[in-house]
């Protein structure tokens, strides 16, 4: 597996991250409204225009309207932390999509990478719960119509590392030709696993790509029990010692494994290695979406410029504690100096 502390001669970019440019819709509502969106609390569902429309119109309130898409937020951190990053994804054809473009701009990613597309940008319904738990409802619009032949190794030219959602598992095809592309251009890759309905759909597929090489992947406690099923029948999953055996599990592949818990902090292993990430106390979360994201984007932050595991996993703890005090999926722009001031003590100057 590449080491990325041995990059390739002169790359021009730290991380390519790969995913839905989706706008987020974001909306605080009470339980109940989730009878209307039906699923399962937490997870994420993929639904039409005339859907979206009907969600959106029965709200209690407008929703707050900013650039979502879970690599999109990644990639956004993590050049907000000072990686040179770039994205690929389809943008539609409308406001939407011109909006968003500028405000990766805005933050110094690449945005040459992008595609364009003859529909709507897609968009995300996130519903956000008392309890800070987030439900979505994505829509897809233009990302929908992005095909397999139009991911090539160009899209990582220049580029030490990939980042790829999850979501992106939902069309295998295109999977398969983002994968194969970025490890043709001699990238590492990392996984965020998305969802556990991502996980239920396609272990298959998950599995088959952590036998071939996976440099890191991310997982949240419902995430790894779903990849890991097996496992959980008379383990104690919700304990310590559960999230231990599946992080040294997901690590067995050779690779990296986070294994995110949230309030509770992480697991992080590879190789004989295990780290317990104490979590960074937070007395005023009021919104989950967002925070893995967040996460990921501090750990390969640190990972991408060879810091230990620990420390990673300490600026990743940072950026997920700050990202649940805001309501959407990024940290507000006059919020950003301070956090940028804390993490400065996990990077190399």
């Amino acid at each position: 597996m590449p080491n990325p502390s041995n990059p390739p001669a002169n790359p021009i970019l730290d991380l390519v991250g790969v995913g839905a440019p989706i706008m987020d819709l974001v909306a605080s509502v009470p339980d109940s409204f989730l009878a209307e969106a039906g699923g399962e609390k937490g997870g994420m569902v993929m639904i039409d225009a005339a859907e979206m429309t009907r969600l959106t119109g029965r709200l209690p309130r407008p929703p707050a309207i900013t650039n979502g898409g879970s690599a999109a937020n990644t990639t956004y951190n993590a050049a907000r932390l000072g990686l040179r990053t770039a994205f690929v994804g389809k943008l539609g054809n409308d406001a939407l999509a011109d909006d968003y473009r500028a405000r990766f701009a805005a933050a110094a990613v690449g945005t040459g990478r992008f595609k364009r597309g003859p529909l709507p940008n897609a968009c995300c319904l996130i519903l956000t719960t008392p309890d800070t738990q987030r439900t979505m409802r994505t829509c897809l619009g233009a990302h929908a119509t992005l095909s397999p032949t139009e991911i090539t190794p160009a899209d990582f030219a220049g580029a030490r590392h990939a980042h790829i959602e999850g979501f992106v598992v939902f069309n295998r095809d295109l999977a398969d030709a983002v994968v194969d592309a970025a490890r043709a251009a001699g990238c590492t890759l990392s996984l965020d696993l998305a969802s556990f309905e991502v996980v239920r759909g396609a272990r298959d597929w998950l599995l088959r790509q952590l036998r071939q090489g996976i440099a890191v992947v991310f997982a949240n406690e419902d995430e790894i029990r779903a990849l890991f099923p097996e496992d959980n029948a008379g383990n104690s999953a919700a304990g310590a010692g559960g999230h231990a055996a599946h992080a040294r599990r997901l690590a067995s592949f050779g690779g990296v494994a986070a294994v995110k818990l949230g309030r509770d902090g992480a697991w992080i292993a590879h190789g004989k290695e295990l780290h317990r990430i104490a979590p960074v106390a937070v007395a005023d979360a009021i919104d989950s979406n967002g925070a893995g994201d967040a996460w990921a984007a501090g750990f390969l932050a640190g990972w991408l410029r060879g810091r230990p595991l620990p420390e990673c996993g300490k600026l990743a703890s940072l950026l997920g504690a700050e990202t649940v005090r805001h309501m959407g999926p990024l940290i507000p722009a006059a919020h950003w100096p301070a956090v940028a001031a804390k993490a400065a003590a996990y990077l190399p100057a």
